[in-house]
């Protein structure tokens, strides 16, 4: 899951079809991404003139790139900096967990099949006795099988049992954001603290990013501690278990293993085709069975996908006048079904992936700098464009000022070498690339 900032950057370089470059520095380069909610992404505008301006002239357009980034709708709400002064008091408040439409993700609607029975089962007992024996529970999974539901079902749960108590949901990307903000302008770290440290329900989305940043790992460790020590609960989602995050402080994987792990598989036939009548049925359409059978067989893997073609079905019949068939299904959905090998990704998407992932500028990675820091991320980006993509070693080479194909090809065997001497770089490898993949 990727955070409000980098969500922000994908969306402007989305209208870039549609806007100049100058337009988009104009109207939009002081624009700061506060939050991404589950259906809406929040901005700061620093004065009220330019929001009534963005409003007028351009909400439409950055709300339909964020349709084609996620395939459903998300709004965007444009706040004013004393009014995201006001949000962020609100949003570190610990009665709230999540963002505004948090409280529609409850155990009731949650789709349960044979692949995700035991997360679906040890959540709601989490919920029923938070601070029990499954302390701390973490639900791992693919992208897009239901694991933020599932927090956000375990805080509602919790808030309707016991309305006093103090819950505290958040990305693990916001929790890293925050701290270096916190560090970087030399706030007192005690409300920092304060804020993670004195809850009773403490939930983390996607901690798997906390990886390999030391002074967060540090941060989450002593979180770990005050809360476990008080029987607080502890519930944590990623998409792959412990033991797999090789970038892992030990100490911090320790305490991850010693709760409940529960796996999330995506959703097998039956299943699948519950959840598309139960999409449907959520937003008022009926959909035919040879209609539910086509898009179960074809969408495997992703319950994300499978809401993104109801709500094309549901778009298309409503702006076409078409009746729900197969045939018309095929046309409404045809970008979500198609075969991930027809995607490739660009060089400029790879180059921006790692560059954020190692907290440089990509002008940076491009360019001459003999940094060892700098050429061990610029090697990895040459050895991933070649993996993802069909540039020969010279494209590649223009990619990166004009290098011969021979640097290329030197480059992509150290990161060769690197992975089998440090398996760790493997996973920076595989997240690299599941970020990649996660703007297609």
């Amino acid at each position: 899951m990727k955070s409000a900032a980098d969500v922000w950057e994908k969306v402007k370089s989305l209208m870039e079809g549609s806007m100049t470059a100058v337009s988009i520095e104009t109207w939009f380069g002081d624009v700061e991404a506060v939050a991404l909610e589950d259906t809406r992404l929040v901005l700061c505008v620093p004065t009220d003139f330019k929001r009534g301006i963005i409003r007028a002239r351009f909400q439409a357009g950055v709300e339909a790139a964020l349709k084609e980034l996620f395939s459903f709708d998300v709004d965007v709400a444009l706040l004013l900096p004393e009014e995201r002064d006001a949000y962020a008091r609100q949003a570190a408040a610990p009665a709230h967990a999540g963002g505004e439409g948090a409280e529609r993700y409850t155990f009731e609607r949650f789709v349960v099949g044979s692949t995700n029975r035991f997360a679906f089962t040890a959540a709601q007992k989490v919920a029923e006795e938070p601070g029990g024996a499954y302390n701390p529970l973490f639900i791992y999974g693919q992208s897009g099988l239901g694991k933020t539901h599932l927090l956000h079902a375990i805080a509602n749960r919790v808030r309707q049992n016991s309305p006093g108590c103090r819950i505290l949901y958040v990305q693990s990307e916001d929790f890293v954001n925050e701290l270096i903000g916190s560090l970087r302008r030399g706030i007192d770290m005690q409300g920092f603290r304060d804020k993670y440290r004195q809850v009773d329900l403490f939930l983390m989305d996607d901690v798997q990013f906390i990886a390999g940043k030391d002074s967060s790992e540090e941060e989450l460790f002593h979180t770990f501690n005050a809360l476990y020590e008080q029987k607080k609960q502890i519930v944590f989602t990623s998409d792959r278990p412990p033991h797999e995050m090789l970038r892992l402080e030990q100490r911090l994987k320790t305490r991850f293993e010693q709760g409940l792990p529960a796996d999330i598989q995506p959703p097998d036939y039956e299943t699948r085709v519950a959840l598309l009548k139960n999409k449907a049925l959520e937003r008022g359409i009926s959909l035919p069975d040879p209609v539910l059978s086509y898009v179960a067989e074809n969408i495997t893997s992703n319950v994300r996908q499978i809401e993104g073609v109801v709500n094309k079905i549901m778009a298309f019949q409503e702006l076409m006048g078409a009746q729900v068939d197969v045939e018309t299904t095929i046309r409404a959905v045809r970008d979500i079904l198609r075969a991930k090998e027809n995607f490739l990704p660009s060089a400029d998407t790879i180059i921006q992936e790692v560059a954020r992932f190692y907290e440089l500028d990509a002008a940076v990675l491009r360019g001459q700098s003999q940094n060892k820091e700098i050429s061990t991320a610029r090697n990895v980006a040459m050895y991933i464009i070649r993996e993802m993509t069909q540039l020969s070693l010279a494209e590649i080479g223009q990619q990166f000022g004009g290098r011969h194909h021979s640097t290329v090809l030197n480059s992509i065997n150290r990161v060769e070498k690197m992975m089998k001497e440090k398996p760790e770089q493997m996973e920076v490898i595989r997240d690299i690339t599941n970020a990649v993949n996660s703007a297609y």
